[in-house]
């Protein structure tokens, strides 16, 4: 007959405080989530696709859900960093790597969709219109790089809020309180 010892190794899970910058990225996570939702036309409610596992293949490719997923993520990220919601310093870093991807590809595919939907007759018809009293106009409206510069600006933001918790904690898990 077999006897097994069981051992207990109970050690409590050191707690620190959130970092100031990764409480400072609840404002950089409201505009992420406002600025995809108005990029990409993403409803109020988005609903999946479970019946089967390659049921999938065609809704991830598709921007407007990868979008609403990448927005579900900001609803998680805003959620751990509210002021006493107590999570852990790897839950919040794969939280913000699981953004990355959706994050860096945003700007672009915005564009791409601007591009496409610009009624680019009308666009060089203005443009010969005003050809003798004004400078080529960009072919993009200026509050739409604003957009971008601000997405990006908020985009870093999520990246000091990883390295923060990272410097914080040591690189180990810690609570953070």
């Amino acid at each position: 007959m077999l006897s097994f010892v069981r051992v207990a190794y109970v050690t409590a899970m050191e707690e620190i405080p959130k970092p100031r910058e990764l409480l400072a990225v609840r404002g950089a996570v409201e505009e992420l989530f406002a600025l995809l939702r108005s990029w990409f036309l993403v409803p109020e409610a988005v609903t999946i696709d479970l019946r089967a596992i390659d049921s999938a293949v065609a809704e991830l490719g598709e921007p407007r859900l990868v979008m609403a997923m990448a927005m579900r993520k900001l609803q998680a990220l805003h959620l751990l960093t509210t002021p006493g919601v107590v999570t852990t310093t790897d839950v919040v870093l794969t939280v913000i790597q699981d953004l990355e991807r959706a994050l860096l590809q945003a700007p672009a595919m915005h564009l791409r969709d601007t591009a496409a939907s610009t009624d680019w007759d009308a666009e060089l018809a203005a443009l010969d219109e005003d050809d003798d009293r004004a400078p080529v106009a960009p072919a993009r409206p200026a509050e739409t790089d604003d957009e971008i510069t601000l997405f990006r600006t908020h985009h870093a933001a999520l990246h000091e809020a990883a390295r923060a918790v990272l410097h914080a904690s040591d690189g180990r898990i810690r609570r953070l309180v």
